[in-house]
C-alpha cells in the first residue's frame, strides 16, 4: 500500500458531500464575473468615458485601494479589473473551505480515524482534498475562460488560470493550517486572517502606486492575480509565481501531515481549568463562538471605516455617468448621490451579514455530527436551552457585527461624536439590514431542526441571496427577481424614507422560522 492508496475514492467521496456547496459558490463567482462585461458596456459605451475612467482611476488612490489599478481601457481589461479582486477572494474562501472541511473537520470529528483504518495510504485524505478544491477552481477557470473568450481568448484564458491559482494557493495555504491546529474552526480563521492580510497588503501597496508595481503588492497573491493584467499585456509568467508557491506549500504540508498523528497537531489546544468555570449551556456557546464573533466584528468594524472613507471619491467617480448612477440607486435608492452610494455599501454588507448568522447557526449542527452535544443534553440541559445559546450569539451577534459596521462608517465619514443629521441615519441604516439577515438565520434553523441532514444547504440560498442583491441591479434584474431576497423588501436607507411594514413583517416571520426549527428539534432523534 501507498502513501496515496484510496485517493480516487476519497475524492469521489468528496465531491459528493460537496455536491451543493461547491457549485453554489463556484456558479456565485462565475456569474459575478461573467455578468460583469455587460453592465461595464453600458456604463462606458464609448472610448472616450473609458479613457476618462482611466484618468480617474490614476487619482483616486482611495479606490484603487478597494478595486485596484486599471491597465487597459478594453471591456475585458475593465471586467479584469472591476471584479479581479473579490473573484480571487472568492475563489480562496472556497478552496479553504474545501480543503477544512475535508482534512481538519473529518479529524475533529474522528471519522479520519475511521476512514485511516481501512485502506487508505497516510496522505490519501490530504490528496483527495486538495484535488476537490482543485477541481472546484478548474470549474470555475473553465466557466470565465469560455465565458470571457468572445472579448479575447488569451485574456479570457490569463484571468480565468489567474482565479483557479488563488483559489488552489489558498487551498494549500489552507492544507498547512490544518496540520498546525487541532480545531477546524481555528483553520478556518487562521487562513480566512492569511486571506485578510492578503487584501491589506495589495490595498496598501495599490494606494500607493497607479502602475501595481509596489513591494507591498506583489507580497499578495490577489496582487500577483491584477499583475497578471489580463487583456492589457498578459504577464504569462506570473502564473509561475501561483505554481511554485503551490507546490511549495503542497509539499510543506505533505512533510507536516507525515510528522504527526491522527487528530493531533504542532499547535495543540491548551489545556482548560482542573475545575470547570462554564456553568450554564449559554456560557458554553458564547465560549465556543467568542472567536468568530470576535472575527467577523473586527472585520465589519474595518469594512465600515474603508468604505465610509470611500463614499466622497466614489460619489465624485459615478457623479457624471448617468448609468452608474442607475446602478446605485437600484441598490440604495433614489436620493442624494453619497446616500445613495452609503445605502448601497450597507446592503452589501448586510448581504455578507446572512453568511455570518448561517454559519453561527450551523454551529448547532457542528456540535450534534461531532458527538459534542450529546454529553451536554445528557445532564440536566433541555434542547431548547442548548439551542438558545447558540442562536443568542447568532442573532445578537448579527446587531452587533452590524451596529460595529456602522460605526466603522461614521468613523470613515469622520463624524464619530456628531450625533447630527448624518449619524442616526446611517447607523439605522445599518440596523434596518438585521430583519433579512434573521430571516436567512431563521430558514438555517429551520433546515436544521427540521432535516438536519438538510442544513448545509443554507449556505446556498445564502448564496444566491448574495448573487441576487449583488449581480441583480448591476443586470437590471426584473423586480420578481430581486423580491426573491428578504434584502430586496427593505427600505433604502440612509436617504430614502423608513417603511416600518417590511420590517415588521420581516422579523415575524424570522420568528415564525426560528420557532418552527425549534418545534422540529424538540420532536427528533439526535444525530449519534
Amino acid at each position: 500500500m501507498t502513501a496515496l492508496t484510496g485517493t480516487g475514492t476519497l475524492l469521489r467521496f468528496a465531491l459528493r458531500r460537496d455536491r451543493l456547496m461547491i457549485p453554489v459558490w463556484v456558479a456565485v463567482n462565475a456569474l459575478m464575473v461573467l455578468s460583469m462585461p455587460g453592465t461595464l458596456e453600458s456604463l462606458y459605451d464609448s472610448p472616450a468615458d473609458r479613457a476618462d475612467l482611466l484618468r480617474q482611476m490614476d487619482t483616486n488612490a482611495s479606490l484603487r485601494a478597494l478595486i485596484g489599478p486599471v491597465f487597459g481601457d478594453s471591456v475585458g481589461a475593465l471586467t479584469a479589473w472591476r471584479v479581479g479582486v473579490y473573484a480571487g477572494a472568492l475563489a480562496a474562501v472556497t478552496g479553504l473551505l474545501v480543503v477544512v472541511r475535508h482534512t481538519r473537520d473529518e479529524e475533529e470529528s474522528g471519522r479520519a480515524e475511521l476512514i485511516a483504518s481501512g485502506v487508505v495510504g497516510r496522505r490519501a485524505s490530504l490528496t483527495a482534498a486538495l484535488l476537490a478544491a482543485g477541481v472546484a477552481n478548474a470549474v470555475l477557470a473553465l466557466l470565465v475562460t469560455a465565458g470571457l473568450a468572445g472579448r479575447g481568448a488569451a485574456g479570457a484564458a490569463a484571468f480565468g488560470l489567474g482565479l483557479a491559482g488563488v483559489g488552489v494557493l489558498f487551498a494549500t495555504t489552507a492544507a498547512i493550517v490544518a496540520q498546525l491546529t487541532e480545531s477546524a474552526r481555528l483553520a478556518r480563521g487562521l487562513t480566512a486572517a492569511v486571506l485578510g492580510a492578503a487584501f491589506v497588503l495589495r490595498a496598501a501597496g495599490d494606494s500607493a502606486r497607479a502602475d501595481g508595481s509596489s513591494p507591498l503588492t506583489w507580497l499578495s497573491p490577489l496582487g500577483w492575480l491584477e499583475n497578471l493584467r489580463p487583456y492589457a499585456g498578459e504577464r504569462w509568467w506570473v502564473l509561475g509565481l501561483f505554481a511554485a508557491a503551490i507546490a511549495l506549500q503542497t509539499a510543506v504540508a505533505y512533510v507536516l501531515a507525515g510528522r504527526r498523528d491522527v487528530g493531533m497537531s504542532f499547535l495543540p489546544t491548551r489545556p482548560g481549568p482542573a475545575s470547570g468555570r462554564l456553568g450554564s449551556a449559554g456560557a458554553l456557546a458564547r465560549r465556543l463562538q467568542r472567536g468568530a464573533v470576535t472575527g467577523w466584528s473586527i472585520g465589519f468594524l474595518l469594512a465600515g471605516v474603508i468604505y465610509g472613507g470611500l463614499t466622497d471619491g466614489a460619489a465624485d467617480l459615478v457623479r457624471d455617468n448617468d448609468k452608474a448612477r442607475e446602478i446605485f440607486e437600484r441598490m440604495g435608492g433614489k436620493a442624494g448621490l453619497t446616500d445613495t452610494f452609503l445605502a448601497s455599501m450597507i446592503g452589501m454588507l448586510g448581504l455578507i451579514a446572512s453568511l455570518y448568522i448561517v454559519g453561527s447557526v450551523l454551529r448547532l449542527h457542528g456540535e450534534e455530527t461531532s458527538g459534542r452535544a450529546e454529553p451536554v443534553l445528557a445532564n440536566a440541559v433541555g434542547r431548547l436551552r442548548w439551542a438558545a445559546g447558540h442562536l443568542l450569539i447568532a442573532f445578537g451577534g448579527a446587531a452587533l457585527i452590524m451596529l460595529l459596521a456602522g460605526l466603522g462608517f461614521l468613523t470613515g465619514l469622520g463624524l464619530v461624536g456628531d450625533l447630527g443629521d448624518r449619524a442616526g441615519p446611517v447607523l439605522g441604516a445599518c440596523l434596518v439590514q438585521l430583519p433579512a439577515v434573521w430571516v436567512i438565520g431563521g430558514l438555517t434553523v429551520l433546515l436544521y431542526g427540521t432535516a438536519p441532514r438538510l442544513a448545509p444547504a443554507a449556505w446556498g440560498v445564502a448564496g444566491a441571496v448574495l448573487l441576487i442583491g449583488w449581480v441583480g441591479p448591476a443586470l437590471d434584474a426584473p423586480r420578481a427577481v430581486l423580491d426573491l431576497s428578504p434584502f430586496g423588501h427593505l427600505p433604502k436607507l440612509p436617504g430614502g424614507e423608513m417603511e416600518w411594514r417590511p420590517v415588521l413583517v420581516l422579523t415575524g416571520l424570522a420568528v415564525l422560522l426560528v420557532a418552527g426549527g425549534l418545534a422540529g428539534l424538540r420532536r427528533r432523534d439526535v444525530t449519534s
